[in-house]
């Protein structure tokens, strides 16, 4: 059985950072592509970040480019998200995502594991 853990969500003031955690097990975790969603309240769910399986491959969303990074360690299981100059408009529930395939992806159903989240919450 595929699980996903995630930690690192907090309160913190705009302009701040975190960084979110995502431990997998279950299966292969080298062979498949990685993702961060999110989600307000509200709002649908939408994506964030994405990795390929070697970690050279990455996508993000216009919205945190150049400040959010995503990162995996294959060895430990883990995929990263480092989350810079946050903005308020940017508190959401953050989940990790297992992909289907390799490769990284922007679409939602490509992912069939999702973690329980993780809240992030950026105060003004």
């Amino acid at each position: 059985q595929v699980q996903l853990v995630e930690s690192g969500g907090g309160l913190v003031q705009a302009g701040g950072s975190l960084r979110l955690s995502c431990v997998a097990s279950g299966r292969t975790f080298r062979d498949y592509a990685m993702g961060w969603f999110r989600q307000a309240p509200g709002k649908e769910r939408e994506f964030v970040a994405a990795i390929g399986w070697t970690g050279r491959d990455t996508f993000y969303s216009d919205s945190v480019k150049g400040r959010f990074t995503i990162s995996r360690d294959n060895d430990k299981n883990t995929v990263y998200l480092q989350m810079n100059s946050l903005k308020p408009e940017e508190t959401a529930v953050y989940f990790c995502a297992g992909g289907s395939s390799r490769y990284a992806t922007l679409e939602s159903y490509e992912y069939n594991y999702w973690g329980q989240g993780t809240q992030v919450t950026v105060s003004s």
